[in-house]
């Protein structure tokens, strides 16, 4: 059973191919639909009206490998199945190195057909959702209340051009979000570019952000053009913005404000039109009252913030998020899955999913590829299941924030042996605020007992 908005392409299909697949798909209760030109299939494919690619080597029909290979490094998860003549090994086996799941070989028969498709098509129908003409990698599952008003929310701001903070734990699907976002708004047909602040060193994030001239610094042979001028008319998403440092926040906070900046080693201003979407997994006000992140640059990117919240407050998410991850991955496993486990949807209920939904994909992903069956159980993956079983009724200890801080605080100390500056290095905080914990702590009377430990 596939999701009803979605289809299987057909590209360059001779007439006699066309007519078997389609006739098999017809029989397994799918559409199929035809494209002409490698250009109108990547279309369809970007659009999200593509769940498996069908596509015919032949004379003058383009070659199956590149092809293969650009849709494979575009959407790794796309399944593509290659047509090839019953004379033609060589193209057959250039085919799956390049990355197709199969290849069918002329004459087709139906039965072939559908017993070569059924494993490679989604093996649950999803309910249409508002971003369900996004790519399935793209598509965000879930129905959950809180989820739906984030995304509303995104909805809502994508009209604009003003920036736009995404907060959440890591794993929750911040850049999905942004994506969604980028989707939704009147820059869609513009280039959306990410960079990921918390990868790259401070000088090669500079060059990433603003570009450099030729001769800026060894190694530079040439001018390169930075995500900010390559996101022009367009959106770009500053993932983890938080990770940045104090100078390139001022810079960030300059071309925010005046949309123009300078390549590294050159003097030409460039002007830019670009809408900034941030992501931080971090609570970026409680950054700049820690004096971590700029103030002015904070207030600059919070334009709209849209809070994506973890799983363990979404529950109701668990099925449709883990049949989503079915349908993305069983073909890896040459599985066809019918039905989700329900002693394992029943732990996954109980586990507080620390990963968030990326844990989870994981873990399904695990499943596929552990167990067998139509059923998928967490049979075959007992360490998995043990940790999930452990990690959920273990009881949780009681204890307030103020506890948990002034513990971790004590840790610190601990370990730098009451060291109180490299202890407030350690802790993420200023020697003052440590100082001002540390007098208020004597005070109550709580800090004997952290320095004899000490």
């Amino acid at each position: 059973m596939t999701p009803t908005g979605q289809h299987v392409l057909l590209l360059q299909a001779g007439t006699q191919t066309a007519a078997v697949v389609l006739e098999a798909l017809a029989r397994l209760g799918v559409r199929g639909a035809l494209a002409a030109q490698p250009r109108l299939a990547m279309q369809s494919i970007s659009d999200g009206q593509c769940s498996l690619l069908v596509l015919e080597a032949g004379a003058g029909q383009t070659d199956l490998e590149p092809f293969v290979r650009q849709i494979k490094a575009d959407w790794p998860e796309l399944p593509v199945v290659g047509v090839v003549g019953a004379c033609e090994a060589a193209p057959a086996v250039r085919a799956m190195r390049a990355g197709c799941d199969d290849v069918l070989v002329c004459p087709l028969s139906g039965p072939v057909v559908e017993q070569t498709l059924r494993p490679l098509l989604p093996s649950h129908a999803a309910e249409p959702a508002a971003e369900d003409n996004l790519p399935a990698v793209h598509r965000i599952a879930g129905r959950s209340p809180r989820l739906r008003a984030a995304l509303h929310m995104a909805r809502q701001v994508a009209r604009t051009s003003m920036p736009v903070l995404i907060s959440g734990e890591s794993g929750t699907g911040k850049e999905l979000v942004s994506h969604y976002l980028h989707r939704q708004s009147r820059r869609r047909g513009g280039p959306y570019i990410r960079v990921n602040c918390a990868s790259l060193s401070e000088s090669l994030l500079e060059s990433e952000l603003f570009g450099h001239e030729r001769g800026a610094f060894t190694g530079a042979i040439a001018l390169r053009k930075g995500r900010f001028e390559r996101a022009h008319g367009g959106t770009l998403l500053l993932d983890e913005v938080s990770e940045t440092t104090p100078r390139l926040q001022a810079e960030l906070l300059r071309v925010l404000d005046q949309q123009d900046f300078e390549r590294v080693g050159g003097s030409e201003t460039v002007r830019v039109n670009v809408r900034v979407i941030a992501t931080s997994n971090r609570d970026l006000s409680g950054e700049v009252e820690q004096g971590r992140f700029r103030r002015d640059l904070y207030y600059r990117i919070s334009g709209v913030n849209v809070t994506v919240p973890p799983l363990r407050e979404r529950p109701e998410d668990l099925a449709e998020l883990a049949w989503h991850f079915v349908n993305l991955y069983a073909h890896e496993s040459g599985r066809s899955v019918c039905r989700l486990d329900e002693a394992m949807l029943e732990l996954f209920a109980q586990y507080s999913w620390p990963g968030n939904v990326r844990q989870l994909r994981n873990v399904v992903r695990a499943a596929l590829s552990l167990g067998e069956g139509p059923v998928l159980s967490l049979q075959g993956a007992e360490g998995l299941e043990h940790h999930l079983r452990d990690q959920a009724s273990a009881p949780l200890p009681a204890m307030s924030l103020e506890v948990l801080e002034r513990q971790a605080i004590f840790e610190a100390l601990r370990r730098t042996k009451s060291h109180q500056a490299q202890a407030a290095r350690i802790l993420g905080i200023s020697d003052r605020t440590l100082r001002d914990k540390l007098r208020r702590y004597r005070q109550q009377g709580s800090l004997a007992g952290a320095t004899e430990r000490a």
